[in-house]
């Protein structure tokens, strides 16, 4: 089975870090024969200023007849690229693991949790207006489809690794909608799994006292988005996060972290949480076509960047090395067999 791929490189660090990828991504292709094509689209800021739209129809044209889309972060058009992407492909569920990396150093040890959100509904909608001057009003959707459809992407994650989910709400202020998303993942996960329930600020507070307690967390757009920022700040930074957004027709793969316009152009981005999308991407690859090919190129991947943090240290000064982007690049490239 064969994946075309429209790469988004973005806007400020965004370009350097995939550009100086690509050998790697060559590598991978060449060393395990796979299958992938990959096509470079505008989009973001810079296509923004250039076209008049941060998501241009010549992008969407190629985005259309692609299997996947590889991101990464663009700037203050990131809603008009990334969120509108997420809802016109059904991009459903969102998966940020929240995982310690051998090497960087951070005060809770071994930190091993992932974040399921619910993708496509909630005050992101974008639905909202002023209903005069000085009020304006968000609508929050929430629906018991997409509720129940992410309780069961939470369930199979949870059965792959340690059998708990917490379901992430604020129903005792929101009784309709978050009443409406805890419902239905009671009625989802209660029986099948360790199953708790936890407010979203106790969730909050929780996470930075003991992430030890949580294995999944499901919930909403939003707190999802808030909460897995704060658990990648956890476990070590939110410039090693990387993100997948899932769906039936359509994925998309990107790092957490933003543009970074303060760095770009020096050197010394991280391409950690790119490649980890990278990899997150190339796991979704051997999913859809059983091709253990795939998987095994995903592993490469990402026992050759968890070698570069434990024994070689060429490392980015963002993770308290000396090292540039390139410098790192190499390295990583170099463990891929």
């Amino acid at each position: 089975m064969s994946f075309r791929v429209s790469v988004i490189p973005g806007d400020g660090v965004g370009p350097e870090i995939y550009f100086s990828s690509k050998k790697i991504l060559s590598k991978l292709i060449e060393i395990y024969g796979l299958k992938i094509d990959f096509i470079e689209v505008e989009a973001g800021d810079a296509a923004l200023s250039k076209y008049g739209e941060a998501l241009p129809k010549q992008t969407l044209k190629v985005i259309e007849s692609s299997d996947m889309i590889l991101k990464g972060p663009v700037g203050e058009s990131a809603m008009d690229v990334v969120v509108k992407l997420r809802q016109m492909y059904d991009m459903y569920a969102n998966i940020r693991p929240a995982k310690s990396i051998p090497g960087v150093p951070n005060k809770y040890g071994n930190v091993d949790v992932l974040i399921v959100r619910e993708n496509t509904e909630d005050l992101y909608k974008g639905i909202e207006h002023e209903i005069s001057e000085g009020v304006a009003v968000g609508l929050k959707i929430i629906s018991t489809t997409a509720s129940v459809r992410i309780a069961k992407v939470a369930l199979e994650y949870a059965r792959k690794r340690r059998g708990k989910v917490t379901c992430v709400h604020k129903a005792n202020v929101m009784r309709v909608t978050d009443g409406l998303f805890a419902r239905s993942c009671r009625d989802v996960l209660k029986g099948n799994v360790e199953y708790n329930e936890m407010y979203v600020d106790a969730a909050a507070a929780n996470l930075v006292k003991d992430p030890g307690m949580f294995d999944v967390i499901v919930t909403t757009n939003v707190y999802g988005d808030i909460l897995s920022d704060e658990a990648s700040q956890i476990a070590g930074s939110l410039g090693l996060a990387p993100s997948s957004n899932i769906g039936e027709k359509k994925s998309l793969f990107e790092p957490v972290h933003g543009a970074a316009f303060d760095i770009a152009g020096k050197g010394i981005v991280n391409p950690t949480a790119f490649l980890l999308s990278v990899s997150m991407m190339l796991e979704r690859m051997y999913e859809l076509s059983k091709n253990q090919r795939y998987l095994e190129a995903a592993r490469s991947l990402t026992n050759s960047i968890y070698y570069v943090y434990s024994e070689s240290k060429k490392l980015t000064p963002d993770v308290g090395g000396s090292s540039k982007l390139s410098d790192m690049i190499e390295e990583i490239y170099r463990r891929i067999t």
